[in-house]
């Protein structure tokens, strides 16, 4: 039968080198979340050294942002014509080279394009290890195989808090970008060595020594080897061509727009909450010290949120945990700043909210692979983070004209908490590829037909 592994891999067991390989892809996230965040630790001391004016920190500030969105929108795709393992490796070049020449900038304009530079491997690797975590799940734990991939956002930003302050401390803030380049670059050996690569990749463009590839990951997990190549799918030799362009082709147009839709308004809400909650817990009333642990408080509740979201979709379809996710957080939001009357209270919904708006993230990376084939599935992801990266930037620029405009804390919310609503409708009209390899997905179409 054609695609007969990739079918044995969606309905067999997971083994150990298959959970390995997924335990890479979230490592690879952990740079994420310590990359969003190190400019923003660092910025105070960076400000001091060289007297930046306001304007010029909010610059360096976004470079990285813009890279990511870059990475995502334009370097991605490639990953569906050189294969998403040989992406990350090129990724990973980038954003060590980035990061440890940050630690030696004389200026501002410096730091600012190395900061892109950095941004643009990061966006690259993000889109390619959320489709590999996808690829070698099964059906049942790709819901969690992907959602604890993007836990270690969560855990990159917690911890890279924590070590920026104590190199900080005692080394200075180039120290910071020193640790984090030395330790992208240590994980590129990890890569190479360990991280196999995509299966669907290797079935659909067949390149050199494809079928030896295949099976070598067939026998370490468990799965008889090919005699030879299937007959490779008319769905797939469709897609061949320019991968943007097939993304809007009239067939996906609808589910791509849904995509990009979907990710533009939960990651807009996603960087509102992680980026003004502090200063806005404040403004509502609270000290400054307490708007911090609010902010650390949705961190750590980002741990969990994506661990919980994968955990649910091993049980029930991956749609509807989404979209049942993203109404949460809505409704959270609208009752946040009220509930600052009370610490506790609010402390407790900080965390919560921290759950679900992170869990609304992992659960788009999760569910947006199956919505195209494995011919274009890194540049489908890849835009779909892009876009999204676009309403990251957005958000902080959104909420501080309008609080120019003197809106109040719970304005804002409320606007917030309308995105993440707007994102669930987007999910819920979404379809799912029907044909090629592992675009099958009973979990997550089952939510069509229940």
């Amino acid at each position: 039968m054609q695609f007969d592994l990739r079918e044995r891999i969606d309905s067999s067991p997971m083994t150990r080198y298959q959970w390995g390989a997924i335990a890479i892809c979230g490592l690879l996230n952990v740079l994420d979340g310590f990359d969003v965040l190190v400019m923003a630790f660092t910025a105070q001391s960076v400000s001091q050294e060289w007297d930046l004016s306001g304007s010029v920190v909010g610059l360096l500030l976004s470079a990285g942002l813009f890279g990511m969105a870059a990475g995502s929108l334009f370097l991605a795709p490639w990953a569906d014509t050189i294969g998403r393992r040989a992406m990350i490796l090129l990724c990973l070049a980038l954003a060590s080279s980035g990061m440890l020449l940050s630690a030696v900038s004389q200026n501002a304009l410096q730091l600012g394009l190395l900061r892109a530079l950095t941004g643009v491997g990061i966006g690259g690797i993000l889109a390619s290890s959320n489709v590999i975590a996808s690829e070698y799940a099964s059906n049942r734990w790709r819901g969690l195989a992907v959602s604890l991939n993007s836990t270690g956002y969560a855990v990159g930003a917690t911890l890279g808090g924590i070590i920026a302050v104590v190199l900080q401390n005692s080394l200075g803030w180039r120290s910071v970008f020193l640790f984090g380049g030395l330790c992208t670059a240590v994980i590129i050996p990890v890569v190479y060595a360990r991280l196999p690569e995509s299966i669907d990749f290797l079935l659909v463009r067949r390149p050199a020594n494809a079928l030896d590839r295949i099976n070598a990951f067939a026998r370490r997990a468990g799965q008889p080897p090919l005699d030879e190549l299937p007959a490779p799918r008319a769905a797939a030799a469709a897609d061949a061509g320019f991968a943007v362009r097939v993304l809007l082709s009239p067939e996906r147009r609808r589910s791509t727009l849904l995509v990009w839709f979907a990710f533009f308004m939960a990651m807009f809400g996603f960087y509102f909450v992680t980026s003004w909650t502090p200063k806005l817990l404040v403004e509502a009333g609270m000290s400054a010290n307490q708007g911090v642990t609010g902010g650390v408080l949705l961190n750590l509740g980002g741990i969990f949120g994506a661990t919980l979201l994968g955990a649910l979709s091993a049980r029930f379809a991956l749609k509807r945990v989404l979209i049942a996710y993203l109404a949460i957080a809505g409704v959270l939001l609208v009752v946040f700043v009220p509930a600052t009357a009370s610490i506790v209270v609010a402390f407790g919904l900080g965390a919560l909210i921290g759950v679900f708006a992170n869990g609304c993230i992992a659960g788009l990376y999760a569910i947006t692979p199956s919505v195209y084939s494995p011919a274009v599935r890194a540049t489908g992801v890849g835009w779909g983070i892009g876009i999204g990266r676009v309403g990251a930037i957005a958000s902080p620029i959104v909420a501080g004209a309008l609080l120019d405009r003197d809106w109040s804390p719970t304005q804002l919310y409320i606007l917030v908490a309308a995105s993440f609503a707007l994102a669930g409708i987007a999910v819920s009209r979404l379809r799912f590829e029907k044909t090629g390899g592992s675009a099958t997905r009973e979990r997550l179409t089952s939510a069509e037909t229940r």
